[in-house]
């Protein structure tokens, strides 16, 4: 899973956090899928956008980053006041399904926020994504949030020196126990921070919004997390290079155009 942390000019609601974040993991061919049933013109697209009570790095969790997990019951509230989108690639303008429209399902089960999304191929921007979900070409869901409630502590983590010896340090792990769900994305690239310094300083901005302290807790110079229960359950594709997320860019420019102007 990767993460990004992005302002936006849309005021959070009472209580919560006023940063919008995002979540995003790789999608396992498992676990994603378009469904065609029989007779219906329509398929349907099924998947995760979260998982429950799986741990991941956020940042760098031994200098200024944390772990993060998300409760079982993060979302219930949210999905029975809000009203989310289904989106590629967190484009407003491509928007492929609405809770209120009757066309888009939230639900969560034993692994997480699940959704299940009509694909109207009467809309040409989806019928792309339903091509390029089924090719396997867009490998990521995402959700959008604001945190509502969330907790903090400090746990020790077992870490490997650069000379191969064990040792431990204090790392932050941070619980989602509420969230305000926005969006849900299928995205091309499951990353979106280009350096650390750009996810820091978005770190810092949540750390300082909960009035946390924007330095956590570090470990020594040339550790790295050991391979165990701290670093579970963790995807993470490779960014693009900087010409290809140039490219990228261009084409959803032009696809947004082509949606706006019914171009195919």
């Amino acid at each position: 899973m990767t993460t990004t942390l992005t302002r936006r000019p849309v005021r959070a609601a009472a209580g919560t956090c006023e940063v919008l974040e995002r979540r995003t993991r790789a999608l396992a061919d498992t676990d994603a899928r378009v469904i065609r049933a029989e007779g219906d013109p329509d398929p349907r697209f099924v998947g995760h956008a979260a998982v429950f009570n799986s741990r991941t790095s956020i940042g760098n969790p031994l200098k200024w980053g944390w772990y993060e997990e998300i409760e079982s019951g993060a979302f219930d509230k949210t999905l029975t006041e809000g009203d989310a989108r289904f989106l590629v690639d967190h484009d407003t303008s491509l928007l492929c399904a609405r809770v209120s429209a009757g066309d888009l399902r939230l639900s969560t089960d034993d692994i997480g926020l699940a959704v299940d999304s009509d694909l109207d191929q009467e809309l040409s921007y989806v019928r792309d994504l339903t091509r390029n979900l089924e090719k396997r070409r867009i490998t990521g869901m995402s959700f959008g949030f604001y945190v509502v409630r969330d907790r903090w502590e400090e746990v020790e983590v077992e870490t490997v020196t650069a000379d191969g010896r064990t040792d431990t340090a204090t790392a932050l792990l941070r619980t989602l126990v509420e969230l305000r769900l926005l969006e849900v994305s299928a995205v091309t690239f499951p990353a979106y921070e280009d350096t650390d310094a750009g996810l820091r300083k978005m770190a810092d901005e949540v750390r300082s919004a909960r009035g946390l302290p924007t330095d956590s807790p570090s470990a020594s110079e040339g550790t790295r997390p050991a391979p165990a229960d701290a670093t579970r359950d963790t995807t993470t594709d490779p960014a693009p290079a900087a010409a290809t997320r140039g490219l990228e860019r261009q084409d959803e420019r032009a696809r947004a155009l082509a949606a706006r102007y019914s171009l195919r």
